[in-house]
Order: structure tokens, then sequence, then C-alpha cells
């Protein structure tokens, strides 16, 4: 009699086990890095910087482009760089810690996956919107995930930048 507990209770167990695996390789998984990796490197690193090119308030958002020098007056140098499409800095709700903080993501769409066609934020709704093929994604307080549009069909989402703090009152944007 113990011997058949004990059997059925594996079996239970096995069945569980396989039924984990089965859940966990069907789940849909948002590929954020189908536009290619560039280095990002966007000192905004003291408080005088940061007060003049960063983000302070929620959905306050700022676009950091290199070859076409946005923003217009920022002290581009050898040691910047602005990856792919471009950066877009954006106060938003960090999912890990949970609280408001800078947030920044490469603006190229990933379903175009070219770096001349760039999100913008719309203005109305604080969601990314690529103009060429219509998709939206959450840059506030999803990770850049996708809303609508084929970019939402493909699970493709924007990718995703490094923003640590400073010790000198601003934060520096990376790519590692």
């Amino acid at each position: 009699m113990h011997f058949i507990v004990i059997n059925n209770m594996k079996k239970y167990f096995f069945a569980i086990i396989a039924l984990v695996a089965i859940i966990n390789s069907s789940c849909d998984r948002i590929n954020n890095n189908e536009v290619p990796s560039y280095i990002v490197s966007i000192d905004l690193g003291n408080y005088a910087q940061w007060a003049t090119y960063g983000v302070s308030g929620v959905g306050d958002y700022r676009y950091f482009s290199r070859p076409t020098h946005q923003p217009s007056n920022f002290p581009y140098n050898v040691n910047t760089y602005t990856g792919y499409g471009g950066v877009i800095l954006i106060m938003g709700l960090d999912g890990l810690s949970g609280n408001y903080a800078p947030l920044a993501y490469d603006a190229a769409c990933p379903v175009e996956n070219t770096p001349s066609v760039i999100v913008g934020i719309d203005a109305s709704t604080l969601e990314a919107v690529c103009s060429k093929c219509g998709s939206h994604y959450n840059v506030l307080t999803g990770g850049g995930g996708p809303i609508s549009g084929r970019a939402y069909t493909s699970k493709y989402g924007l990718r995703t930048y490094k923003v640590r703090e400073s010790q000198f009152g601003g934060y520096k944007i990376t790519s590692n």
C-alpha cells in the first residue's frame, strides 16, 4: 500500500513538472533586442547637466541623437554615443523598484529596424508611436513593451538602456 501511494505521488509530481514546463515554453516573451546593439553613453552626471538636459516630472521626455544633433545645444563629444536610432529619455515608473525614475530606450522602431525610422512620444497618451508602422509602445510604465500594431503581434519591444544615478546629482545613460 505504501509503495502505491509513493508511485502515485511521483506521477503527480512529474505531471506538475511537465505542466509547468509546457506553460513556461508557451509563454509569449517580448523581444527587446530586435534592433542591433549599439553603444550608448550619454553623460548627464552632474546636477547642472541633468537640470538642463534631464527629465524631472512623470511623462517629461527628451530625445538624444548625435547624428541629428538633438538636442541642438547638447555638448556632444567623442565619448557620447546615442545607440542605433537615438535615445528617448523619459521619466516613468521603474518596474524593478516600483519608484519613479528616468528610463531610456532606443528610439528606432523594432518593427522597421532601421535607424531612420524612429518612434515619437504622443503627448496625449505618453506612448511611443511609430509613424510608419503605427505600433504603440508603453514607455512610461511598461518597459518599452508593445501595446498595439505590428510590434504587438510580433512581440517586439523597444531596446532598453541603463540609467544610473551619479554621485554628482545627475545620471548617466549607458548600454551596459
